[in-house]
């Protein structure tokens, strides 16, 4: 059963890298090494802990390899300080790449999202030149890559989301800088018949940051809520990452798109008449609810690896907590009132 609240930074990496049954049964057949490129991001070290511990469970030697440019050097030596071997690496340079570890399974976490605004040239770079270079430098392994539901286009509130089938047809740079990231890992797979797993994710949610952290740090701080995008999905970061890991056996050739969120589409002024209530605060909203939002179907993915584990009811609860209780938070922003796709 879930805690009933997550009192520190130690207590809350333990809880987002409990690997489960069903992980530690997979991973033990999981080939050594295991190189997750796109460490040093926000879901890096989550997903390399994360696959530690499941090896370690298994009683299996499995060696996880954590790629990145690492410009955060903590998070560097956290994953060292937990037997995660470490490697720097520019995605973007054939050379670099060609100096990562042979490996017969690859997770890609590599695309960068916000400050596409100020700077699209480096987003449009990260997220289609690198892919050809991680396809091209591992052309026989299986790989997941992840991508992200801002691909679809906004979906009415009373639907069930998009489902991977619809058209492709999203709004703003970002969202499509990232189905050309898709097009090119598709492309490169085709040509070297490599197999993936294409992992459309919105939007992991852990206490440091994520929409409902936003939503209620403006209720704590007494700033109304936006709820011109009125719905939303989420996922608990660890549930996310179990998930990322798992989808390793769903790699194909040619590639497979998987929807990763939970199932419900959650209204955002609902989320936070709850979250308020725990807060002990009063809610404000600004805005008016728009008759779609981007939204997604995880049906799919849902059939293949089980439900989701953790309840809405307990993420709100370590979200009010730890906003009054001070817990620290990375100040990252998600933009989740965003319409226009500028991030």
């Amino acid at each position: 059963m879930p805690l009933e609240r997550i009192t520190d930074e130690e207590e809350l990496e333990r809880v987002l890298t409990e690997p489960t049954p069903e992980l530690i049964e997979f991973i033990s057949g999981v080939s050594s090494p295991l190189v997750i490129l796109g460490a040093g991001g926000k879901m890096g070290a989550t997903v390399a802990v994360l696959a530690h511990r499941a090896a370690a469970a298994a009683g299996h030697p499995l060696e996880v390899v954590a790629a990145s440019r690492f410009s955060d050097p903590i998070v560097r030596t956290r994953l060292d300080d937990r037997g995660i071997r470490t490697r720097h690496v520019d995605l973007l340079e054939p050379a670099s790449v060609a100096q990562l570890p042979d490996s017969e399974n690859i997770v890609s976490l590599v695309g960068l999202k916000f400050g596409t605004t100020e700077n699209p040239s480096l987003t449009w770079a990260l997220n289609t030149l690198a892919p050809v270079h991680m396809v091209a430098r591992y052309p026989s392994a299986r790989m997941v890559a992840l991508s992200t539901g801002n691909v679809y286009p906004q979906v009415p509130l009373d639907s069930r989301g998009a489902t991977e089938d619809l058209a492709l047809t999203p709004l703003g740079e970002y969202a499509n800088a990232a189905v050309a990231r898709e097009r090119l890992f598709e492309y490169a797979a085709r040509r070297h018949g490599t197999r993936i797993a294409i992992v459309r994710l919105n939007y992991a949610v852990e206490l440091r940051y994520g929409v409902l952290m936003d939503i209620a740090r403006n209720i704590w701080r007494g700033e109304p809520v936006n709820v011109a995008n009125g719905g939303f999905n989420c996922v608990w970061q660890g549930e996310a990452s179990e998930r990322i890991l798992r989808c390793l056996g769903l790699a194909t050739h040619p590639p497979e798109a998987f929807n990763l969120c939970c199932p419900e589409i959650l209204s955002v002024r609902d989320v936070a008449t709850r979250l308020a209530a725990e807060l002990g605060k009063k809610v404000a909203f600004t805005g008016h609810e728009a008759s779609t939002a981007l939204l997604s179907n995880p049906a799919k993915l849902e059939a293949r690896l089980g439900g989701l584990r953790t309840p809405l009811d307990h993420l709100i609860r370590w979200t009010a907590d730890w906003v009054k209780s001070g817990g620290r938070t990375l100040n990252r922003p998600t933009h989740f009132e965003v319409r226009d796709g500028r991030y």
